[in-house]
């Protein structure tokens, strides 16, 4: 799978939603986590986070948002329960994307989502835990990036296998006057 993604979250009271959502980030192969003005401890959050996610992926913690720093090219992905949010299963996902989920009892400050690329929302009724929105999230991040074979068009049945992915030969630019190879 190309790309990479990470996964944090904004402002959290309770470290073991955010242990239980690193834990499932490990399992999913995040390459990063983070928290943005959170009451994070990772000895709290161990309770939760039988992987120890930190341990094997790095972890930043940033204070305030103005302190928070993306890899370059990375698409900042809100998700949020909100009218003008993008419905998750129509979302395209960025291939370098860090993924933001907002506080127990609360919704991203309006200060991230204002900083967010784009703002996705879960098709549910209402909101639902932290840690299983982010599964969800880097579920549908997995179906769509993965090289998975296609659903049968009946239920059950073997899937075919999908043809193996053939590399294409070198591309060749011409490069302008003054620009360096």
């Amino acid at each position: 799978m190309r790309g990479y993604f990470g996964i944090g979250v904004e402002g959290i009271t309770k470290p073991q939603n955010a242990g239980a959502l690193f834990r499932s980030a490990h399992a999913f192969g995040a390459r990063f986590l983070f928290t943005v003005a959170a009451d994070y401890s990772r000895n709290r959050a161990k309770l939760a986070d039988t992987s120890d996610a930190p341990g094997s992926v790095p972890l930043y913690e940033w204070a305030s948002l103005e302190e928070m720093r993306l890899p370059a090219g990375c698409k900042l992905v809100g998700i949020e329960l909100v009218d003008e949010s993008i419905p998750l299963p129509s979302f395209r996902h960025p291939p370098q994307a860090a993924y933001v989920l907002g506080p127990e009892r609360g919704s991203l400050s309006p200060a991230l989502q204002a900083r967010c690329d784009f703002v996705v929302r879960i098709p549910t009724a209402f909101c639902i835990n932290l840690s299983m929105a982010g599964a969800i999230v880097m579920y549908d991040r997995a179906l769509c990036h993965g090289r998975f074979a296609e659903r049968p068009v009946a239920p059950g049945g073997p899937p075919e296998e999908r043809p193996p992915h053939v590399h294409g030969g070198p591309v060749l630019r011409r490069l302008r006057r003054g620009e360096i190879g």
